[in-house]
């Protein structure tokens, strides 16, 4: 695999979702973009204009703190993350390339957005397979109600209901 690729595949791992949002974090993109997260947390705040609400968010303390069980990270005591990290939309993480320009970041960001929309196609079929799979569903209910009635024809046929009454016809005296 080059290493087109495999950043490519890299980017894709990198994505998480957050406040309902597809999302990578400002450490991530810095390292997708070849710079430190400090770099790159100056440039962005050098050009807060560019990056509405919608573009890039902070996460909570709470958001935070779930990440970092989710995935090793280092801690704050111990020479980590000094200041919550942001979060960046897709449209976001490509306006951050413009904001750094430099030849790697115009290159990344390529990558990222094909990530996105790998990521948008995949829960696309996703949610076909899940509308397909409920119509194959409701069709398989509707044939069971079906096949019970067959079934309980068939033993009403098989097993006739026996009858109070007695036999019709002649009967033989028992012998004493």
């Amino acid at each position: 695999m080059t290493e087109k690729a495999m950043a490519a595949v890299d980017v894709g791992t990198r994505i998480r979702s957050l406040r309902g949002l597809q999302v990578l974090l400002d450490s991530d993109l810095a390292a997708i973009y070849g710079v430190s997260t400090k770099a790159f947390n100056q440039a962005i705040k050098r050009n807060e204009a560019r990056f509405p609400v919608d573009f890039r968010f902070q996460l909570s303390l709470e958001e935070f703190t779930n990440l970092k069980s989710q995935f090793v990270t280092s801690s704050w005591e111990h020479g980590g993350r000094r200041k919550l990290p942001w979060a960046f939309t897709e449209h976001g993480s490509i306006m951050a390339a413009t904001v750094l320009n430099s030849p790697r970041a115009v290159e990344m960001s390529v990558f990222v957005v094909r990530a996105f929309v790998h990521l948008r196609d995949f829960a696309r079929t996703h949610a076909e397979l899940g509308k397909q799979l409920a119509t194959l569903e409701r069709r398989v209910v509707a044939h069971d109600a079906d096949l019970k009635q067959v079934f309980a024809a068939l033993r009403r046929l098989l097993d006739p209901p026996r009858s109070s009454r007695s036999p019709i016809g002649f009967k033989p005296a028992k012998e004493p």
